[in-house]
């Protein structure tokens, strides 16, 4: 039974019928109950479904990244539903049903902060992955005492290593350490930055792949 609060323009909680009340994050909302659909087969509904699941796969070892860099995006939905969004409509390529996700185009962060400029990084020695980067401190709206976010994602093992508050945009490089079960595995490489008081970041950039050693 549905009970609706604060008279007939109040929330719904509940079912009444087919309509289903709810709230979320203080938001009253009504949805139509779906109908009973176990297995949907159609063409557009099988390649939706395998778009999300590239992109869930993608974005789950990366969501305390994510937290950080979707977190003025959090409005009436979570940080990982506005990755999730963005992901799906601007980063999936491939033709169906073998999509896959377009890293340079898949932001892990999203903001108008100053980027790195000049990033690069280094594999060579084992158990550990160099960023590097030019101090752009005096350029834009960048600070002197911006952090670096640095992050290290392994497809194969569908695991991330990352830094959320790294080395000062001043002083050029973080170094980061990865298990010694990643050698081998080729590795995917992201960077941006995030002011010290942690309000806004950058848009995070993709520096490419390398096998870890």
């Amino acid at each position: 039974m549905g009970v609706i609060s604060q008279g007939i323009l109040g929330g719904v909680s509940g079912k009444v019928g087919n309509v289903v009340g709810a709230s979320w994050k203080g938001i009253d909302y009504l949805r139509i109950k779906p109908s009973s659909v176990a297995n949907p087969r159609t063409e557009g509904q099988v390649n939706q479904r395998n778009k999300f699941t590239v992109t869930l796969e993608y974005l789950q070892p990366n969501l305390g990244f994510i937290k950080k860099g979707y977190k003025s995006y959090a409005v009436q939905k979570t940080e990982f539903n506005a990755a999730m969004s963005y992901v799906l409509n601007n980063a999936i390529t491939g033709a169906a049903p073998n999509f896959t996700v377009d890293y340079s185009l898949a932001l892990l962060s999203r903001g108008n902060l100053s980027g790195a400029l000049n990033p690069a990084t280094d594999l060579a020695t084992a158990g550990q992955v160099e960023f590097t980067w030019d101090d752009n401190s005096a350029e834009g709206n960048a600070n002197a005492t911006d952090k670096a976010m640095i992050l290290v994602y392994n497809p194969s093992k569908k695991e991330s290593m990352y830094i959320l508050d790294g080395a000062d945009r001043t002083v050029g490089s973080q170094i980061i350490t990865i298990p010694s079960t990643y050698a081998g595995d080729t590795v995917e490489l992201f960077m941006a930055f995030i002011t010290a008081e942690g309000n806004t970041v950058s848009n995070s950039v993709y520096l490419g792949s390398g096998t870890a050693n």
